[in-house]
């Protein structure tokens, strides 16, 4: 399935990029999402007529990723969660409670953000978290995982 895409996509290809994917990934995200269009020649025209306000969209959206970057960058948080005491925890810490506390603290930052390679975390400690903002934009934070008192 040959695509236009309207953004940037990670892994994938730039703005305005025609790309080829499997169907379902086109037809159940990406067209979904806003982030392509089916390559006809109607869509490649009316790109092209466009392509200016999809570019200062996509600049205005970097802009806003490397704005929450310089805030969120090098900030802390601690999550207070039931633990053993060898430092087990009794479940886990995931992306939606990360994504919580930082809120919490005044940082506004989604669960899909939160990236976390290794799963969840199960232990006690301390922990750097990758965010992701936007396709070119990440950044690292300390997330503390404490024993509930």
């Amino acid at each position: 399935m040959e695509l236009i895409l309207l953004q940037k996509v990670t892994n994938l290809g730039a703005l305005g990029d025609r790309v080829n994917v499997k169907p379902g990934y086109g037809r159940n995200y990406l067209v979904p999402q806003g982030k392509a269009v089916p390559a006809t020649a109607a869509n490649i025209a009316e790109f092209e007529q466009r392509r200016a306000d999809y570019e200062a969209k996509a600049k205005a959206q970097l802009d806003g990723a490397e704005g929450r970057k310089a805030r969120i960058e090098g900030q802390e948080v601690t999550i207070a969660a039931n633990a053993s005491t060898e430092g087990k925890l009794f479940g886990s810490v995931g992306p939606r409670e990360i994504a919580e506390a930082f809120t919490a603290a005044g940082f506004e930052i989604n669960k899909s953000e939160v990236v976390m390679g290794e799963g969840p975390i199960r232990k006690t400690g301390e922990f750097d978290v990758l965010i992701h903002l936007h396709a070119d934009v990440e950044t690292t934070v300390k997330v503390h995982v404490v024993p509930e008192a």
